[in-house]
């Protein structure tokens, strides 16, 4: 049976990296190609290489208010893996910072730049945002 891996929502950005290094961990290799902001997540995209075949990465995302993402989904097709987070930016979010969260090694992976958004979120019920949520740059 085959999963429907595209998020509910709409998708309002694609964030390419500023550079495209390869990432080792004790686990497995794996390349960030992009990640995808949509309206209710975001969505890593990975190009993975492994001893043990099946090795996904463990990463987290935080941006530069410090909010944490919540890994909720993960897929695997052949090398490529995609581990969807929750929530999506809100408005105003201007980088995010992808970590490998290995015990053995916890390192920076790479950053975002998040470029300026307009508030689609307000216009959008799926979104987890509402006015009265959103954070004042520090």
């Amino acid at each position: 049976m085959m999963r429907n891996l595209i998020p509910r929502g709409t998708l309002r950005k694609v964030l390419l990296p500023p550079t495209f290094g390869l990432h080792t961990t004790g686990a497995a290799d794996f390349t960030v190609l992009s990640v995808e902001i949509w309206s209710t997540c975001l969505v890593v995209n990975l190009h993975v290489e492994s001893a043990a075949g099946k090795a996904v990465p463990e990463i987290a995302i935080e941006d530069h208010w410090g909010t944490e993402y919540t890994l909720r989904d993960s897929a695997s097709l052949g090398s490529r893996n995609l581990q969807v987070f929750t929530p999506s930016v809100p408005p105003g979010t201007r980088s995010l910072t992808i970590r490998s969260t290995e015990a053995a090694q916890p390192r920076l992976v790479v950053t975002f730049a998040v470029p300026v958004m307009h508030d689609a979120n307000r216009l959008d019920p799926e979104s987890g945002y509402q006015p009265n949520h959103l954070r004042r740059p520090a």
